[in-house]
C-alpha cells in the first residue's frame, strides 16, 4: 500500500507543508485519506466548501461507521474535546446564527477601532522591551503578549497566570491535530478541563465585578428574550479567548519570518509604509495562521467529478488554497506585498463561519508590523526558528531576532 499522499507526520511537515500541498493539489486536490476523511487543496473547491449551503460543523453528523469517528472514539473515548460542544465554532444555524449575534456586538468596526490607541500603546510598550535587550524572541516579546493582553482586556478578565494560561491553551488546541500519543491525549483532556473551570471561575467573578467589557455584556447578552446559559458562556468565553491569541500569534510570528527572509519586501514595506494593509493580507495568504477548517457532508456531494458521501468530515486545506498556482500565479509561493488580489485568501474561512475577529486581527497586525518595521532598521534573524509542530494552528514558537 503507498504511503498517503497527506501524511502530517512525515519529517519536515510541521516546517513546510506546502510541498506537500502542492503535490495533492497536482495529484488528488479531491483525496480521500486513508483514514476516512476527505482533503480538498485547490482555492475554488476550499472556496466552494467554505461557502456551501447545507453542510455542517457538528461532529455529531459524521457517519457512525467511518473511520474517522471509530478512530476518534478509540482515542479519546467518551471524553472527547468539542464532544457536544456548545461554542458557536461547533453549531449550525439556528444556533450559530444566535450565539454569533450575541458575541458579534463586540466586534462592530466601530467597536474595533476604538482598541487603536491601546493597541498602539501596548505594541509601543513591547517594543521597549525589545530595544533595551537587544535581541529577544519576537513570540514572547511581541506576537504573543500583544494579542492575549488586548483580549483578555476586551473580555475584561480578573488578574490571571498568563503563563498557565499560555500552557493550557497551547494544549488544548492540541484537539485540532491527529493525536496518537496517549500521554499527550490525557493532557489535552486535563488541560480542557482545568481550562472550563478558569472560564467559569472568570464569568463568577466577573458577575459580582460587572464593568464595560465583553464578558459582562456576554452575561447580559440578551436578543429577544435570548440568554446564554452557562455551558453556552463558558464555550464562548473560552473561544473568544484561545482564537483571540493563538492564532494573531501566529499571523504576527509568521508574517515578521516572512519579512525576514524576504528582505527585499522588508525594504519595500519600510519605504511604502502605506502599503501595511495589503502587506497584512499578503501575510494571510502566504502563510495561513489557521490552515485548515471542516465541514461535514448531510447529502451526498460532488466536487471535481468525485462523489462524496454523506456523513463525511471534509478538511478545507487553507494553507494549500492560498498558494494555488491556478488561482495565484506562477508566483504563489513567493511573496509579493503589493500583490492586488492579496485580500481573496481564504485565511479567515468564509460562509457563516467566518471569522469574527478578522478585523481585530487586521489591526492588530497592521500596527504590529508597522511599529516593528519603523522602529528597528536592524531588524534581523538571530538564530535558529522553532515551529510549534502543529498541523491546523502553525507558526513559529521561537523566533530570536535582533533590533540592531
Amino acid at each position: 500500500m503507498p504511503p498517503p499522499l497527506f501524511d502530517p507526520f512525515a519529517p519536515g511537515f510541521a516546517d513546510d507543508p506546502y510541498p506537500q500541498y502542492a503535490t495533492m493539489r497536482e495529484q488528488a486536490p479531491v483525496y480521500q485519506h486513508p483514514f476516512g476523511f476527505w482533503l480538498f487543496t485547490s482555492y475554488d473547491d476550499v472556496s466552494w466548501l467554505l461557502r456551501a449551503p447545507g453542510l455542517s460543523v457538528e461532529d455529531d453528523n459524521v457517519a457512525a461507521d467511518s473511520v474517522l469517528r471509530q478512530l476518534r472514539e478509540d482515542v479519546y473515548g467518551e471524553g472527547a474535546p468539542r464532544a457536544g460542544a456548545v461554542s458557536m465554532l461547533d453549531r449550525d444555524p439556528p444556533d450559530h446564527t444566535r450565539l454569533r449575534k450575541l458575541v458579534s456586538k463586540a466586534f462592530t468596526p466601530r467597536a474595533i477601532e476604538a482598541l487603536r490607541p491601546r493597541i498602539t500603546d501596548l505594541v509601543d510598550g513591547m517594543l521597549d522591551g525589545m530595544a533595551a535587550e537587544r535581541t529577544a524572541d519576537l513570540v514572547d516579546a511581541l506576537a504573543f503578549p500583544l494579542p492575549f493582553s488586548v483580549i483578555a482586556e476586551m473580555l475584561g478578565t480578573p488578574p490571571a497566570d498568563h503563563e498557565r494560561i499560555r500552557q493550557l491553551t497551547g494544549t488544548v488546541v492540541r484537539s485540532l491535530e491527529p493525536v496518537a500519543d496517549p500521554g499527550l491525549i490525557q493532557a489535552i483532556l486535563a488541560a480542557d478541563d482545568e481550562m472550563s473551570q478558569i472560564a467559569a471561575e472568570m464569568i463568577a467573578w466577573k458577575r459580582a465585578n460587572p464593568a464595560d467589557d465583553l464578558l459582562t455584556a456576554l452575561i447580559h447578552a440578551e436578543d429577544d428574550g435570548d440568554v446564554l446559559n452557562d455551558d453556552e458562556l463558558v464555550a464562548q468565553t473560552l473561544l473568544l479567548y484561545i482564537a483571540g491569541h493563538e492564532t494573531t500569534v501566529n499571523l504576527i510570528a509568521g508574517g515578521a519570518l516572512a519579512l525576514l527572509r524576504n528582505p527585499a519586501q522588508l525594504a519595500l514595506l519600510r519605504a511604502e509604509p502605506a502599503l501595511i494593509g495589503n502587506a497584512v493580507e499578503e501575510m494571510l495568504r502566504y502563510d495561513s495562521p489557521v490552515q485548515a477548517s471542516r465541514r461535514i457532508t448531510l447529502e451526498p456531494v460532488t466536487v471535481g467529478g468525485i462523489t462524496i458521501p454523506a456523513g463525511a468530515f471534509v478538511m478545507a486545506s487553507l494553507g494549500s488554497a492560498n498558494r494555488d498556482e491556478r488561482f495565484w500565479g506562477t508566483d504563489a509561493d513567493q511573496l509579493r506585498l503589493g500583490r492586488d488580489n492579496a485580500r481573496q485568501h481564504v485565511s479567515f474561512g468564509a460562509g457563516h463561519h467566518h471569522c469574527l475577529g478578522a478585523s481585530l486581527a487586521r489591526l492588530e497586525a497592521a500596527i504590529a508590523f508597522e511599529h516593528l518595521v519603523g522602529r528597528f532598521p536592524g531588524l534581523a534573524l538571530a538564530g535558529d526558528v522553532v515551529w510549534n509542530g502543529r498541523m491546523n494552528l502553525r507558526g513559529p514558537a521561537h523566533l530570536p531576532v535582533s533590533v540592531g
